[in-house]
């Protein structure tokens, strides 16, 4: 969306919102509502200040009012040089069991992936004990990156007993989609974070900077009946990718 869609978008939001509600907000509404909507991509330059006070006939003090609160929230950005841009952080809620390509959708995004291998073999020492499975066992792993609108977001590697996905060659974008035809979709999931440094090879991969910390997120997945069906761990950039809880008292 160029400069003179957005002010245009801005005015029409106004005119059919709540009049009632201060001008802050109501810039401010609009505003999220283009970036909600993806009008306004991650990395966006908004208007000016100056800008916006002239196409909205409002003060300066409630313009900026409206983009601090968004700053605030994490929506949007300001660069060195004055240059106001849409945040290119993301966020992934903790508190319900949902798929990378959902989360994407859900912000406006284009999921998709990068696959580096579709193996099965031995189960490592870890993926053992949380898959519940023995040495003997066979499993299958999954490794890839996963984007956002093209840009590298996180590398996943996903193990599976062999049981529940015997070919993982046929895995299309979607594992769950695969799992929900096989009548082995998982119900609830128990999940571990931390963070760790990137190595060289994951700086590469995610095309990150060396001093790059990732978040690593393992998770453990089950089915009705309480079998282990999948043990994932995926490290996100962590300076693109935020993790939320929503607390209740």
């Amino acid at each position: 969306m160029n400069e003179a869609a957005l002010l245009e978008f801005i005015r029409g939001h106004i005119a059919s919102g709540n009049g009632a509600e201060p001008l802050y907000r109501q810039v401010e509404m609009a505003l999220a509502e283009a970036i909600h909507s993806s009008r306004l991509k991650r990395g966006a330059v908004i208007p000016s200040e100056r800008t916006l006070c002239a196409a909205l006939s409002m003060s300066r003090v409630t313009i900026r009012r409206a983009i601090e609160d968004l700053e605030a929230d994490g929506l949007l950005h300001r660069r060195h040089g004055a240059k106001t841009v849409v945040s290119s952080r993301l966020e992934k809620s903790l508190s319900t069991m949902t798929s990378f390509s959902e989360d994407m959708r859900s912000r406006g995004l284009e999921p998709g992936c990068i696959w580096i291998s579709k193996e099965t073999g031995r189960p490592s020492p870890t993926e053992m004990m949380a898959l519940g499975i023995s040495v003997a066992d066979e499993v299958a792993r999954l490794r890839r990156i996963r984007t956002a609108d093209n840009t590298p977001i996180a590398i996943e590697t996903a193990t599976l007993p062999l049981r529940f996905l015997p070919r993982p060659a046929e895995v299309g974008d979607s594992l769950y989609k695969a799992l929900e035809a096989r009548g082995a979709m998982p119900v609830r999931a128990v999940q571990r974070m931390q963070s760790t440094p990137i190595t060289p090879e994951e700086s590469r991969l995610l095309e990150a900077p060396p001093q790059t910390s990732l978040l690593v997120m393992e998770r453990r997945c089950f089915l009705e009946d309480g079998q282990i069906v999948e043990f994932t761990e995926t490290k996100y950039r962590g300076d693109v990718y935020d993790f939320v809880i929503e607390l209740h008292r």
